[in-house]
Order: structure tokens, then C-alpha cells, then sequence
């Protein structure tokens, strides 16, 4: 669990003059590698926190777009992720999603640090997909298939070298370009790295879906039992990357199951469609305790959508002192 560790000045008072400490999206990088922010967040779990108690992700319209609110307190810290979305940005030459995170400890709310939100996304994304993964896929996993040529794919890769020996990455994309791209950013990273296909799926340990797709990706058929699927693609109910095939016949395990069925595309569509029950889905904090296992006679699916908890892990571990 996240400690109570708070700042104090030299008479035992908190320094509520001292102005937050920003960090940069570099800093942060620098400051917590991929597994380190996988042990971050495993351990928030490992520690008997319950996601089903986060708040909820608030979307307000603001302006041009709509302002995405995603608070949490665990432990000694209380923190709020504020996201701005503005579609009309891109032709601007702007990014359409802007984010900065506010760190507070819980004793008093004051602030302590402000974060490049966008970075620690990009840190705590593949963090999470990481627990699953370690939980979820085979001892000897060594080949894995990407989807996606952006951010997240590329963070996935980092974080799953870290938890399984892989031999081979294969990046599937719809811009050949894109997926040199990626190949060339990953090319020091040690497996052998190709362009792939959706039929590559039939062989690989482990799937990795990072895209915005609306409609499912691959043939669900083609995923080998005993495999892991992680997919964090989106938050929207009406969007999906796995078919209802793969989610009807596979352990799905979900972050918590309320938020899940709140924003999960994924998981809502397949139990809409009659392919998925929903007193089958596994919290994530179940096969991290092994309380659940992960099965050998079925493909093991982790569909992620993010929560406030998963930021706040990853921040307070730039203030924290390192165990």
C-alpha cells in the first residue's frame, strides 16, 4: 500500500508554503522505469486495495471538448488526473488529449507535485497490462503479437520485456510506415522484430491490442488456449477489439467489474450479445493474489480501461522513498 509519508519541515509542521515540485515528462521516465511502475501498481493490489472503491471517471463538457476528472486516495495520498479532450486540436497542430496530474497528501490535501499527465498515462497504461500479464500469461511466453503503432504499443513492448523472455515482437498496423517506425524505436531492445498480420495471432503467447479500433481486430478462433489477450484500447461502451468468440471461451478478467461494465466496449457487447456472463468476470486483484488462477484449457483475457487508482500508484512513486 502507498505509504503516509508526508513532507515536514524542521519543527515536525507540513509545509504548506512550499510550492509542488512539476515534473517533466522526461523526469518522470527517468525516474520510474516500466518495472518499477509494474511494482507500483502490484503492489497497491497485493496490499488488499479494492478498486470496486475508486470513484468513478467524471466527463464534463468544457469548451471545445470535454474535461475528463479521475480522483483517488490510497494510503497517505490523494490525487486527481484532469484531462482536457478537444477534437478540433489535431488540425491545429495541438494534441487531442492534454492532461496534468495533481499529487496531494491525504492528511491535508495539500498539493505536493504536478505531473505531465500524458507521460504518466503512457507509464501506468502498460504498468497495468503488465500485473495481467505476469499473471496471465504462460511461465515461458516468448512471442508477442502488437496492435497499435502509437505511445502504447511501444510501452507495452517495454513492459512485457520486463516480466517474460520474449524472442519475437510482432507490430501490426494499418501504416506500413508506422510500423518501420515503431520496429526502428524498439530495434535495442533484444527480440527479433517484424511487421505482422492478424492471422499471426494463432501463434503468439501473448496479444497486445492498443489501437482505437471500433470492430474486433482478428479472429478470436485463432487465439491458441492457454494464451494472454490484453487489450486497452478504449473506455467506450459502443467500441471493441476482441470478438464475442474470444470473449465468450476465454477467463476474463477485467480491473474491477462495475467500471468495467460502465466503460468496457469489449465486455458490455459480448454480454449484450449473450457470448459473455457477467458473474464469469475475474477483478484483476483476484489473480494477483491467485486467488483465481490463470487457465491452460482457454485463452486468458485482460481488457483494460484505466482507473484513478493506477495514476496515483505511479505518481506517488516519484515523491515516495524507494523500498
Amino acid at each position: 500500500m502507498l505509504g503516509t509519508h508526508v513532507p515536514d519541515d524542521d519543527g515536525g509542521r507540513p509545509m504548506n508554503d512550499a510550492p509542488p515540485t512539476w515534473y517533466t515528462a522526461a523526469q518522470i521516465a527517468d525516474r520510474i522505469p516500466p518495472e518499477r511502475a509494474r511494482r507500483l501498481v502490484e503492489q497497491v493490489l497485493l496490499a488488499g486495495f479494492d478498486p470496486a472503491g475508486d470513484p468513478e471517471r467524471v466527463s464534463t463538457p468544457a469548451g471545445a471538448g470535454h474535461l475528463l476528472l479521475m480522483p483517488s486516495t490510497v494510503g497517505g495520498w490523494t490525487g486527481v488526473k484532469i484531462a482536457s479532450v478537444a477534437p478540433g486540436n489535431p488540425a491545429r497542430g495541438l494534441p487531442r488529449i492534454q492532461a496534468v496530474y495533481v499529487l496531494m497528501d491525504a492528511r491535508t490535501l495539500t498539493p505536493r507535485a504536478l505531473l505531465e499527465g500524458a507521460a504518466l498515462t503512457t507509464l501506468r497504461t502498460p504498468a497495468v497490462s503488465a500485473v495481467a500479464a505476469d499473471a496471465l500469461a504462460p511461465a515461458g511466453a516468448a512471442h508477442l503479437v502488437v496492435f497499435g503503432t502509437g505511445p502504447q504499443a511501444v510501452g507495452h513492448v517495454h513492459a512485457f520485456a520486463a516480466v517474460r523472455e520474449l524472442t519475437r515482437v510482432m507490430v501490426v498496423g494499418r501504416s506500413p510506415q508506422k510500423v518501420e517506425a515503431v520496429l526502428a524505436e524498439l530495434a535495442d531492445l533484444g527480440p527479433e522484430l517484424t511487421a505482422g498480420s492478424a492471422e499471426d495471432v494463432a501463434h503468439a503467447d501473448i496479444v497486445v491490442c492498443a489501437t482505437s479500433a471500433a470492430a474486433p481486430l482478428f479472429d478470436g478462433s485463432l487465439v491458441r488456449d492457454g494464451a494472454c489477450v490484453v487489450a486497452m484500447g478504449s473506455h467506450e461502451t459502443d467500441r471493441r477489439e476482441l470478438d464475442p468468440g474470444l470473449m465468450g471461451r476465454s477467463l476474463v478478467v477485467v480491473e474491477d467489474v462495475g467500471t468495467a461494465l460502465r466503460e468496457a466496449g469489449d465486455v458490455v457487447l459480448a454480454v449484450e450479445e449473450g457470448a459473455l456472463a457477467v458473474e464469469d468476470l475475474v477483478p484483476l486483484r483476484d489473480v494477483v493474489t491467485g486467488a483465481v488462477a490463470r487457465r491452460d484449457d482457454a485463452p486468458n483475457v485482460f481488457k483494460g480501461v484505466g482507473m484513478s487508482w493506477q495514476d496515483l500508484a505511479v505518481a506517488a512513486g516519484l515523491v515516495e522513498p524507494q523500498a
